[in-house]
C-alpha cells in the first residue's frame, strides 16, 4: 500500500512539476518580449518570438478618441525597433509596467497578457521542441491606469 500511494505521489508532483516549469517558460517567454522591447535587447527578442511573428496594434487618437489601426509589425521589425531603442538608448523607465497574466496553458498552445508602458498586448504562443515561443500579439495603446 505504502508502494502504491507513494507512486501516485511521484506521478501527482511530476504532473505539477511539468504545469509549473511549462507556466514558468511562458512568463520567461513574455518577459523576453518586454525587456527586449524596453531594453532594445535583441537576444531575448529572438529567444522568445517565432520568425512568423504576426503583431497589430491599436492607438487611441487624441482628436477623436477612438482607437484606429496603428499597423502591423513582423519578426525582423520587432527586432528592428530593438535595435533603434539601443542604439537611441531610449529606454522604458524603471518603474515601466511589466506585468504578465497567463490566460490559458494547454499541451502546446497558451495564451497570455501582458501589461507594458506602451499598452495592453494579448500574446498567444505555441510550445516546439520545449520551447515556449511568441506566435501572435494583439495589443491596445496607450496604457490606461
Amino acid at each position: 500500500m505504502k508502494s502504491l500511494a507513494c507512486t501516485i505521489l511521484c506521478c501527482v508532483a511530476s504532473i505539477f512539476a511539468t504545469a509549473q516549469s511549462d507556466n514558468d517558460l511562458i512568463n520567461a517567454a513574455c518577459m523576453n518580449y518586454i525587456e527586449g522591447f524596453y531594453q532594445g535587447d535583441t537576444a531575448r527578442l529572438t529567444k522568445s518570438l517565432k520568425p512568423t511573428l504576426y503583431k497589430i496594434g491599436f492607438w487611441k487618437d487624441k482628436n477623436s478618441g477612438t482607437y484606429k489601426p496603428e499597423g502591423t509589425m513582423s519578426y525582423q521589425q520587432a527586432i528592428d525597433y530593438a535595435k533603434k531603442v539601443l542604439a537611441s538608448k531610449h529606454f522604458a523607465k524603471p518603474d515601466a509596467p511589466k506585468k504578465v497574466v497567463l490566460l490559458d496553458v494547454d499541451e502546446a498552445i497558451a495564451a497570455a497578457k501582458v501589461t507594458a508602458w506602451w499598452g495592453v498586448d494579448y500574446i498567444l504562443l505555441s510550445k516546439q521542441n520545449g520551447n515556449w515561443m511568441i506566435e501572435e500579439v494583439l495589443w491596445q495603446g496607450p496604457l490606461v491606469k
